[in-house]
């Protein structure tokens, strides 16, 4: 009889990791925080057999293509894994929600587009496309500030936040003095913002990823316009830049992150690197939905995790302020319940939480 007919230890359960744009260290300081969230489960007892990481890297849009990430995808799937995590970017993600419900093979992206949740694809939302702008134009009324012009991608990000943003500021009676559209990779915004400011408006709106947030900061310089300005989660792309800080100095944006929650207090113990951001928070608590859905399955199969992680509910969650929630449900695949947005401001280069 062969060694291997006699080896009785369980096959490990392989999770995918999926990044769709280049990662500074490889995706170390992401799977060390998703280990840390699954080894707590683990250590639970609750389960069985161990489980191993396989990482694929794409060039995803808007810089790269969707070549890159439908590529990526298909050799995670070759590669035997049970449960992916990624995309992160809402127009990468828009590209693998049909191909993991065609696999059926459970994914749980950290994007902020809704329209990227499906029936295999479970969505952790890291801000939100549909509901960011409704905080913001609820945060403008608020400080009298009722006459925005808007500046955003020209992308599936900025247009459906700008899109949302519409609707949200009709219902509260504000106006929209003017909108320019520019595109994601755009390095100079000067004549998207000059044109703008004809109107006079009593604050600037920025909706996009977040490499366009530079050139809007650094037009707002140029031109000399000391405006109030209110950005949505791309602006925790200062996490990663801290050269970037002092150009939005004032402007208040969304963030993943609240000072006052007890479970990133617990994290910021085991590990300051992974407390420290949105991205370091989010996906310690991916790898404890991870564990919680191979604990919960009836089945270790792709629909097994699938319903188990439709069987994770009321989980505290790292992300928000205190009380925010995690879990999912048949025909629910958004992650975090409550007030996972939380309203910051980069201050002398550091992020300050915004009293409201």
């Amino acid at each position: 009889m062969s060694p291997a007919m006699t080896d009785t230890s369980p096959s490990p359960i392989v999770v995918g990791l999926l990044f769709d744009f280049p990662q500074a260290d490889g995706g170390e300081s992401f799977e060390e925080a998703t280990r840390l969230g699954l080894d707590e489960i683990a250590a639970s007892g609750r389960l069985d057999r161990p489980v191993e990481f396989v990482h694929r890297h794409a060039r995803g849009l808007p810089l790269g293509t969707e070549h890159d990430v439908v590529q990526a995808f298909l050799e995670l799937e070759e590669a035997g894994v049970l449960l992916v995590l990624g995309p992160s970017i809402s127009d990468n993600g828009l590209i693998v929600q049909p191909l993991a419900d065609a696999a059926e093979l459970p994914c749980i992206n950290y994007t902020g587009g809704e329209r990227t949740r499906g029936e295999f694809m479970f969505h952790y939302q890291i801000g939100s496309l549909e509901e960011e702008p409704a905080v913001l134009a609820t945060r403008l009324a608020q400080r009298g500030l009722r006459r925005a012009a808007v500046v955003h991608d020209q992308s599936p990000v900025g247009s459906r936040y700008a899109e949302c943003f519409d609707a949200a500021r009709a219902g509260l009676g504000m106006e929209v003095t003017g909108t320019a559209a520019i595109s994601p990779v755009a390095e100079d915004a000067g004549a998207a913002v000059e044109s703008l400011r004809a109107a006079g408006p009593d604050a600037l709106v920025y909706f996009g990823l977040g490499v366009t947030s530079r050139a809007v900061a650094l037009a707002l310089d140029e031109l000399g316009w000391d405006v109030p300005v209110v950005a949505n989660s791309a602006l925790m792309f200062g996490y990663a830049r801290p050269d970037w800080r002092d150009g939005w100095a004032g402007w208040e944006y969304l963030d993943g992150v609240a000072d006052d929650n007890a479970m990133r207090q617990q994290l910021r113990e085991k590990s300051k690197r992974a407390a420290a951001g949105p991205i370091g928070c989010a996906a310690y608590d991916m790898g404890r939905l991870v564990g919680e859905a191979i604990a919960r399955a009836h089945h270790l199969t792709r629909a097994g995790l699938k319903e188990g992680l439709e069987r994770v509910k009321q989980l505290p969650a790292t992300s928000g302020v205190e009380g925010t929630t995690m879990g999912f449900g048949v025909y629910d695949h958004a992650a975090l319940k409550g007030r996972y947005l939380v309203l910051r401001e980069w201050r002398d280069g550091k992020t300050v939480q915004v009293a409201t």
